[in-house]
């Protein structure tokens, strides 16, 4: 795989830069350019300097742009968008961590979080966020390694954004930074330090900075914690509030700051605001952050550094120290290097290593480090044989790099990657307006032309086959370093630990025999060799398009084809003329799911099948035209999406495959020990996600859980997989949906080369009744305890969820998203601002197949009776506010969820999205976005009163609620509760066992716990186990098993007892008491089932589509 751009890890989140990237023969007239306004339009503030308007767009693009400087030296991208329905701002800062005192690491990162925490203007420190919450809005922000990106997006109703870019602009003017925000907050980095203590993306990150060369900045821990940014400070003296004034004050500076606004406003109204807003932020003329050096010096690199991750991966990693490719973003020399190396078809670097049965995945590409310093990395996933092997993998590299270097650039390799990138920017689709913002403000600190802000990192503009010389000079064997990542140790074991994340590895030079393989390599084309011309290169790009008024526009698709075998919908882009479409494809078949092992096969099924596609399918991938292939309880999952020229010739080709997989042995035991890999790791994810799924399988009729598919995944052969596959669409029913740049009768024949190729006969009507969802019962209080399975995860988490009636129930679920909105704020506000539970703390609707409800979910350090307690405490304190909104709130919040609900959709992929989600509810209720809509406008504040009382307050009679409580086992005591305390852990694991069919008494466990030495917990175990099989003749595999999961959950619900107990009666105490799932089975079969979906209307009905007809 060629990375477009790597990923970019920064503190707060994940940020992946990557715009449209697709691929076809060059043509002329492929951009265009803003049209420079007139000269009375181009009137400004004394000083703002109006740089240019004639900036190159899309295609499509209908907005109107304007690049201006203030007096200030803050420079600004205007965007004005007649159609958007949402407004939006974002300013980047050219500084990041790489700035951070070398005494302070994290003071960036801590300075972007105070920001967001009120200023002289506004000092409430949740008024931000609390406006846009009102307004349809949100806020977010990041710190990078050389710059912060803070961005938000709200509605655009009258004065809405100039009151939100008034609040956003303050905090470059005039922030607080108070005492008491800054304790709370420094909290709130240090949970979110925490949350990633157990993710391999973040400990790898960081054991490569560790590793870096010292007198680098590169060197250093950019997201900081509490010793970072209070107790080594304190130690040595140092107030870190006015620590971080000061900082602030040496490094936001105007001259620094780029911003990009985006409104329905004309640009010379946006142009005012940013003139009002913005002029007064401090000039102070500073330079661009530089810093001298390399992250890799001649000390770091010709090193192997062996790695114990987190999750069972092998990965073999090489970076090698890079020139800086900015100042030649017009040649795009290493996109050149990345294509070619990351390539997956024949002759690739990925096609000979899977053919030895070394790897299973390749990725290759450049990222940015900081001003005259980057890096180039090869990061290929690994077999257990590529593990062993894996000299003669670097081996392999390095023999296709020096096939590169061999021969001069080749021209054609980069005029069809320059005509690629050229299409795709031309039919690049607009995008969430701070998606755009976000981007947009970053790429304007690279350095582009102001008129080239928006292709300037997308197009390639002058071919230079010197700049591909001097990248390909940098893949040297002396100018690179290899991380190995697997938890198999090294002969020697892992030596060392990273201090920041813990990470145990090995640094030992790169072996003599290795470095005299790769220096002596010789470019003998054969196995390796160049990529042949793309074939998947779309040629026709008509729309034929027409004018169509929003009112005529189609609101759904058309049901085109109707038989016992297949529903085909259908439905013509009327709105966006992309030359593109969306095919999606659900063929159901009861064997898919019918089992947990039927499920295992289906799954091997659909790797194998895309295993063996691969090389054939990445040139379409590379030609802007992409496929997945999934399972799900239904059946299999097949979507296509691109150009759509060519997507007819892909889909015949997955078909066939469907129909007669090409297994082989290697490959299917490579796939299924990755699967089972798969399934284990599933085991190391974040608590929060462990307590989100949880709940989606106890709330379901039918899910077969990650432990019953691990356990009879190992037993699968070869031979089943392939006689599986024969039966598996031998009956079947066909859904599909064809959106985009199709007619009718193109759209057939792809129903067409279904029925021919697949030929599948179809399934009885009763074989189509849909999943349904588990009803609670009235008055339920249910609480599911698990430990969080990675025994090193400080995090606990819980999902906590009450049930709010049927999924069709309109007036319901219209109820359900007006609460959804109004608590949004003060969940977050109160949860995580102030009482600092932790970083991770969410609210909102929560739907399933057939019902919804609404939920809190926290990840966090605490235990979790604590985080229900407190959950309980906010919803009593929620039903306050609500009752005293004043009117003229409540109608902002009613106006908030509306402008949310009938937001236009920006892209053909939004719309596809939201036809198919319908198609796959089983309700096909096309307009029930309008029902909704309406519905809103008729409720009062009462009316949510009521439904609150009802479904949500604590006490209700009505109630039906269900948390699943993920316990961190880190905070698992060493010894029993107080003898006081006896009985309720006797009864607790009294009734677990005998609900996993192990018949114990009370009286039997109490008569076991006398003479454990002070209590121990850690006797019982042994003691139980010796009992139940000796004395009441269990079977010792039954045992160990429940022993395993019932003493650990059991234990997670002890935890700082005394400390919490305390902790609870600081705040507004409510008694935590609940029934305890102790047996997912017994608790599942006791639930009644809600009606299975059935469409809003007769399928007669959708057969013509009312509007007017492409």
């Amino acid at each position: 795989m060629r990375l477009r751009s790597t990923l970019i890890l920064t503190t707060s989140q994940f940020i992946k830069l990557q715009s449209p990237f697709s691929p076809t023969f060059a043509f002329q007239s492929l951009r265009q350019f803003s049209p420079t306004s007139t000269s009375r339009s181009l009137s400004s503030m004394a000083g703002t300097k109006i740089i240019t308007e004639a900036i190159e767009k899309p295609l499509l693009d209908n907005r109107s742009y304007r690049y201006i400087r203030l007096p200030n030296q803050l420079e600004a991208l205007l965007v004005h968008d007649p159609q958007t329905d949402k407004a939006s701002a974002a300013l980047d800062v050219n500084v990041g961590h790489l700035s951070d005192p070398k005494d302070l690491p994290g003071l960036a990162h801590f300075c972007e979080h105070l920001l967001f925490m009120g200023t002289e203007k506004y000092p409430d420190e949740n008024e931000y966020a609390k406006y846009l919450s009102m307004h349809s809005g949100f806020s977010n922000a990041f710190t990078g390694l050389d710059d912060t990106n803070y961005y938000f997006e709200c509605g655009v109703g009258e004065g809405v954004f100039e009151g939100a870019l008034d609040r956003f602009a303050q905090f470059f003017r005039k922030p607080l930074f108070l005492e008491d925000q800054k304790d709370r907050e420094l909290k709130a980095v240090d949970s979110e330090n925490k949350k990633n203590l157990q993710v391999d993306i973040w400990r790898l990150f960081q054991l490569e900075k560790s590793l870096s060369n010292p007198e680098h900045p590169y060197n250093s821990f950019g997201t900081g914690n509490l010793v970072t940014l209070s107790e080594e400070p304190a130690k040595k003296g140092l107030d870190v509030r006015q620590e971080l004034l000061k900082w602030y004050g040496e490094n936001y500076s105007a001259n620094l700051m780029k911003l990009v606004v985006f409104g329905r406003e004309e640009l010379g109204e946006l142009q005012k605001l940013v003139e009002e807003k913005f002029s007064d932020v401090v000039d102070k003329n500073l330079p661009r952050p530089g810093f001298r050096g390399y992250p890799l010096t001649e000390k770091e690199l010709k090193k192997v550094c062996f790695i114990k991750p987190v999750k069972d991966i092998r990965r073999l990693d090489m970076t090698f120290t890079f020139p800086d490719t900015q100042p030649n973003y017009a040649s795009q020399p290493e996109r050149y290097l990345s294509h070619l190396i990351g390539h997956e078809g024949p002759g690739s670097i990925l096609s000979y290593l899977k053919k030895k049965s070394w790897a299973n995945g390749l990725s290759a590409g450049s990222t940015h480090v900081t001003e005259g310093a980057d890096m180039f990395k090869i990061n290929i996933e690994l077999t257990e044989e590529g593990l062993e092997k894996y000299e003669e993998v670097v081996e392999a590299v390095f023999r296709y790099i020096a096939i590169m270097k061999s021969r001069e650039p080749e021209e054609w390799v980069w005029k069809e990657m320059a005509n690629m990138a050229e299409v795709g920017f031309k039919y690049a689709e607009k995008s969430p307006a701070s998606k755009f913002t976000m981007s947009v403000a970053g790429y304007m600190q690279k350095g582009y032309k102001p008129e080239e802000v928006l292709s300037g990192g997308e197009l390639f503009r002058r071919y230079d086959p010197k700049a591909i010389k001097e990248c390909l000079d940098a893949l040297r064997p002396d100018n690179f370093r290899i991380f190995l990542i697997s938890q198999k140790e090294p002969n020697a074991g892992f030596t060392e630990q990273e201090r920041w994340y813990g990470t145990e590895y090995r640094l030992e030079p790169i072996s003599s025999n290795l470095q005299s393989a790769i220096a002596d390599v010789k470019a003998e084309e054969g196995e390796l060799r160049f990529p042949g011309v793309n074939e998947f290169i779309p040629t026709n790009f008509e729309t034929h398009r027409k004018d169509v008024p929003a009112e005529a526009q189609a609101k759904r698709p058309t049901l085109i084809k109707h038989t016992s075998l297949i529903r085909f919908w259908h439905k013509k882009d009327d709105t966006f003329w992309v030359p593109k479409a969306n095919a999606n494809f659900l063929f159901r078949t009861p064997l898919a799911y019918a089992t947990p092992k039927h499920s295992v096969l289906t799954r091997l099924y659909c790797d194998l099948v895309k295993d063996a596609l691969n090389e054939y399918s990445y040139d379409a991938d590379l030609a802007g035209l992409e496929y997945n292939l999934y399972p799900d309880h239904e059946g299999i999952n097949l979507q296509l999406s691109g150009y759509n020229d060519k997507l007819h010739i892909l889909l015949e080709k997955i078909l066939s495959h469907l129909a007669a997989p090409q297994i082989t042995a290697d490959r299917f035991a490579v796939t299924k020990e990755r699967l089972m890999r798969a399934y284990k790791n599933f085991e190391q994810e974040p608590a929060v996600n462990h307590a989100v799924y949880w709940m989606g399988y106890l709330m379901s009729e039918t899910m077969w859980n990650n432990e019953e598919k691990l356990a009879v995944v190992d037993a699968v052969t070869l031979d089943q997989v392939q006689d599986f596959a024969k039966d598996l669409l031998k009956e079947a029913h066909v859904e599909a949906l064809v959106h985009g740049n199709m007619f009718k009768e193109d759209a057939l024949k792809l129903a067409q080369s279904v029925e021919e190729v697949l030929k599948p006969a179809a399934l009885a009507r009763s074989q189509l009744i849909r999943n349904r969802s588990c009803q609670l019962p009235e008055n339920a209080n249910f609480a599911f305890p698990r430990p969080v399975p990675n025994p090193e995860n400080l995090n606990s988490a819980i999902e906590y969820m009450v049930e709010a009636g049927n999924l069709m129930d309109v007036r319901g679920r219209s109820l359900l998203m007006l609460l959804s909105q109004i608590a949004n704020e003060p969940c977050f506000d109160q949860l995580r601002t102030k009482e600092q539970l932790g970083y991770s703390v969410w609210s909102g609707a929560r739907k399933t197949t057939t019902a919804m409800g609404f939920r809190v979910i926290i990840q966090s350090e605490r235990n979790t009776d604590y985080l229900e307690s407190r959950i309980e405490s906010f919803l009593v304190q929620l039903r306050g506010i609500i009752a005293d909104m004043k009117d003229e709130e409540y109608q902002t919040h009613v106006k908030s969820i509306i402008d949310k609900k009938t937001e236009k959709l920006k892209n053909l992929g939004q719309e596809t999205s939201r036809y198919w989600q319908h198609i796959l509810s089983g309700y096909y209720d096309f307009h029930q976005l309008d029902a909704d809509v309406e519905n809103l406008k008729t409720i009062s504040k009462d009316d949510l009163l009521r439904y609150y009382d009802e479904y949500v307050m604590p006490g209700s009679a009505t109630r039906r609620k269900l948390s699943v409580h993920m316990q961190s086992q880190k905070a698992v005591p060493d010894s029993l509760p107080a003898p006081a305390d006896h009985s309720k852990f006797i009864q607790g694991l009294s009734m677990f066992l005998n609900a996993n069919q192990l018949e114990v008494s009370t009286e039997d466990l109490q008569s076991l716990l006398v003479g454990l030495e002070n209590g121990a917990m850690t006797e019982l175990p042994g003691k139980l186990r010796t009992y139940l099989i000796d004395v009441k003749k269990a079977d010792p595999l039954k045992v160990d098993a429940a022993l395993a999961q019932g003493m650990t959950i059991l234990q997670a619900q002890m935890p700082q007892a005394a400390a919490e107990e305390k902790e609870v009666k600081a705040g507004d105490e409510v008694k935590v008491e609940y029934m305890q799932v102790l047996d997912t089975t017994a608790f599942k079969a006791g639930l009644l089932l809600s009606p299975a979906p059935r469409p809003v209307a007769a399928f007669e009905t959708f057969y013509e589509a009312p509007e007017a007809k492409l």
